[in-house]
């Protein structure tokens, strides 16, 4: 699919991708609508909750994000991570902060989303099975769990073609159920006047809990921006305005029925809008859309720690690629601990109203970061200096006025994902701090000053031969430098001969896709340092990129072929074996860094330690990789003289 293209066909898988969230929100909104209402339900108070839902809808997501946020993209991805990457440059490094914060909270929004979607959809079966049990609904809401977060493994390349017609089946029973009681109470349309969510601000007691459950409503809003890069601008915009269509009408259909005399308090409004002879179709289609949405979110938490590891925000995880297509990642540790957490969320609050209360608070928060992030991208990049004050007036107040609402659940269960979101936000911090201190504290020397003693030690037959190709990871990003610690294991911890010196360096691009790289020669076919530069959506698979590279040199005649006297073949020319050493950095006892740093580096050493190791991350084989532990800092604090006594 041509992404950059609006096709009928791109519209359909669109709407199968992305707006299984916000599309599956009318299965609990005007529920909770009725339930923080008390029973207290009137004309003005239906008219004004369903008119908020319209124009919240149309200032928020329609506005917001499909016609701005989604121009501020990264080379056509979007979310809180690609806009970071965008502004991170022209502006204070302390936006990172921001960056983490929007990322932590997303993914803790992740966690809770599964958990009232598929909850909701099956609740429905109580309508057919009025003596169902609570724990007959947890139960299936689990094993529906088993199987989402099994398949994750496999990727979504052969059932992903069913996402797309059947969403668009569940938008056309929302658009089909909700006509159909607008017809019925046409009244209901004069929710479309503004005039009605004024006046319910105004003068609505509670104002606050019930913006709570309308904020619910544009939940899934932040997924339109952060898929973006899976379908394309002119696509999602399509979609969008037939979604909302559907969705409209389905939340006007459900305030009609609750103006109506058959309205019934015990019943999901979004339920008893359909007749009884297909509900049992209603609730299927429903639960196939939960977990359409649900699978969405997860890969899309699949996708934020992938670029949250590229961007050195999180500890590396192991990665996998399930399928050729761009951009679908696998992350094994993140999908243990989705399904732990969103299954614990269920045993926990037990049912989807319970779980309504955790729920809102921690996206909220997202939306207000990407609110910030937009204005300085707004002001920095596109030097609009009136739209960005503007649209951070504007949004930044609705969203805080949102917050402010959803913070009143906080005790009733907001707290839940909160936690959830200061230790992923926690993690982030210590990774992301623990880098910059050690990229402030690592030395780097000039590798021409020590040609000459790497020359003479190639040459030296005295020393035993270490490797025929020695290749080294270095941090320095200056073609000219190397680590300290790199020229320190190759002369002095154990002089190390070899033919040929590589010192490779990884640059991790602002762009989400690309390959290249940079060869920088100290010495004609004796000592290298190639640069990689590699977009930060991109696997730094380097064991395959080297292969690639010595091709390239063999090929331009930079890189002699060695020799080798004993061979399964006889005696060839090959380009000989090869040797990579990582460094593993320690902190010294005596290591000059302030408590704080230390404090953080020895939880970034320990988190690194739990994570995936360099030899898996960089694709290395085991068996011709050796680690080398070294101090930090080797600038060591300075030490009185001792003083010798006879």
């Amino acid at each position: 699919m041509d992404k950059k293209k609006l096709t009928f066909l791109g519209v359909i898988i669109t709407i199968g991708i992305i707006f299984g969230d916000i599309g599956t929100s009318v299965l609990y909104v005007m529920k909770s609508f009725v339930k923080n209402s008390d029973g207290a339900l009137n004309e003005m108070l239906i008219l004004g909750f369903v008119s908020l839902i319209f124009w919240v809808m149309t200032l928020q997501t329609t506005t917001k994000y499909v016609l701005i946020a989604l121009r501020a993209d990264n080379h056509g991805e979007g979310g809180v991570f690609s806009l970071f990457a965008l502004i991170k440059n022209k502006t204070r490094k302390s936006v990172v902060l921001l960056a983490m914060l929007g990322g932590a909270t997303l993914l803790a929004d992740g966690i809770i989303t599964p958990a009232i979607t598929v909850t909701s959809a099956v609740e429905g079966l109580h309508d057919i099975f009025p003596k169902l049990e609570t724990d007959d609904v947890i139960v299936m809401v689990l094993l529906i769990f088993i199987f989402i977060f099994s398949f994750q493994r496999f990727g979504t390349k052969k059932i992903g073609s069913l996402f797309g017609p059947i969403m668009s089946l569940w938008f056309l029973s929302l658009l089909f159920w909700g006509s159909r009681q607008i017809l019925a109470n046409p009244t209901i349309l004069k929710a479309l006047n503004p005039y009605y969510a004024y006046n319910l601000l105004v003068t609505q007691p509670g104002i606050f809990v019930l913006l709570g459950a309308v904020f619910l409503c544009v939940s899934g809003a932040e997924d339109l921006y952060v898929d973006l890069g899976h379908c394309g601008r002119k696509n999602v915009r399509m979609a969008w305005t037939l979604v909302k269509i559907c969705l409209v009408a389905n939340y006007f259909g459900q305030a009609a029925y609750l103006l109506s005399d058959k309205f019934d308090a015990g019943k999901n409004p979004f339920f008893a809008i359909v007749p009884d002879e297909f509900l049992v179709l209603q609730v299927l289609l429903a639960t196939l859309a939960a977990i359409i949405a649900s699978q969405s979110l997860i890969t899309g938490s699949f996708t934020l720690i992938s670029e949250a590891i590229k961007l050195n925000l999180f500890p590396k995880l192991i990665i996998k690629y399930p399928t050729e297509l761009k951009g679908q990642v696998y992350v094994a540790t993140v999908n243990i601990i989705l399904f732990i957490c969103s299954s614990s969320v269920v045993l926990f609050f037990r049912t989807s109203s319970n779980m309504e209360a955790a729920y809102g608070l921690s996206i909220s928060i997202t939306m207000f970061v990407t609110t910030i992030l937009l204005s300085i991208y707004l002001f920095k990049i596109k030097n609009n200096k009136v739209a960005s004050i503007i649209f951070l007036s504007f949004f930044g107040a609705e969203e805080l006025l949102f917050l402010f609402a959803n913070s009143l659940k906080f005790v009733n269960g907001g707290y839940i994902t909160v936690i959830i979101a200061l230790f992923i936000f926690t993690i982030m911090f210590i990774w992301h701090k623990g880098t910059e201190i050690k990229e402030r504290e690592s030395q780097y020397l000039t590798v021409d000053n020590y040609k000459k003693q790497l020359l003479q030690l190639s040459g030296d037959k005295s020393i035993p031969k270490y490797a025929t190709n020695l290749v080294y990871l270095t941090g320095a990003k200056r073609e000219e430098d190397v680590d300290y610690a790199v020229l320190y294991s190759i002369l002095n911890k154990q002089p190390k001969r070899a033919n040929v010196y590589f010192f490779v360096h990884i640059n991790v691009l602002d762009k989400p896709y690309k390959r290249e790289y940079k060869v920088t020669k100290y010495s004609d076919k004796k000592i290298f340092k190639i640069t990689f530069n590699l977009g930060f959506r991109e696997h730094q698979r380097i064991n395959m990129f080297m292969h690639q590279v010595i091709a390239d040199l063999l090929e331009n005649k930079e890189l002699d072929l060695q020799p080798t006297k004993y061979n399964l073949k006889g005696k060839v020319e090959t380009v000989g074996d090869f040797r990579f050493v990582l460094i593993n950095e320690v902190l010294g006892n005596n290591n000059g860094l302030s408590s704080f740093d230390t404090f953080i580096m020895s939880l970034r050493l320990k988190l690194k330690r739990i994570t995936v190791t360099p030899e898996k991350w960089f694709g290395l084989d085991t068996s011709v990789t050796t680690k080398e532990s070294v101090p930090l800092n080797v600038v060591q604090t300075k030490v009185k003289k001792l003083q010798r006594v006879y």
